[in-house]
């Protein structure tokens, strides 16, 4: 990942921590449906001060400590 105005020792030291500390969830969302797209969620996480990424790890949090869904 390139971030702009960065040194190589700063891209290297962000590369590691990310290699280190960092594990990637993929989501996908509909981009034609009004009330499920990418903005639809960013905006729901900018209510609450979060950003996308924080938002997503809470409500899956919330959702596994208060037992949302039925298991199977």
């Amino acid at each position: 990942m390139k971030y702009k105005g960065s040194s190589d020792a700063q891209r290297k030291a962000v590369a590691k921590y990310h290699a280190e500390k960092v594990e990637e969830i993929k989501i996908r969302v509909p981009k034609k449906d009004d009330n499920a797209n990418k903005q639809y969620y960013k905006d729901a996480a900018a209510r609450y001060d979060m950003s996308l990424n924080q938002f997503a790890i809470e409500s899956m949090r919330y959702a596994i400590d208060n037992e949302i869904f039925k298991e199977k």
